[in-house]
């Protein structure tokens, strides 16, 4: 029960409740979290189905592969909020004009 009365510091520190480090759960759950929030605001925009649904397709599979990798509570709560937010962007944004949006053909 040392860890336990030794206070944890830093910005992130809710995400290491165990009391050990994870720094790539770590990284891989913030960047899904801002990758779904791009993702999240340019699918209110139609002219941006681009980066909608690339970024949307990118949360989504890298927030997958940290669910899987994940050790804490703390980083599959912000994956979650990640995964979901990439999905409702990828899905505007497919919905808007899709991957290529009339590129290809």
């Amino acid at each position: 029960m040392a860890q336990a009365a030794r206070p944890q510091h830093g910005l992130l520190s809710f995400l290491d409740t165990d009391g050990k480090s994870h720094p790539v759960e770590n990284t891989i759950a913030v960047a899904t979290l801002m990758i779904g929030l791009i993702s999240f605001v340019t699918a209110r925009f139609p002219g941006l189905h681009l980066v909608s649904s690339w970024t949307g397709l990118i949360g989504m599979l890298g927030g997958a592969w940290g669910q899987l990798i994940s050790a804490t509570t703390g980083e599959r709560f912000l994956l979650i909020i990640g995964l979901g937010a990439s999905g409702v962007g990828f899905y505007l944004g497919m919905a808007h004009g899709g991957l290529f949006g009339g590129l290809l053909g």
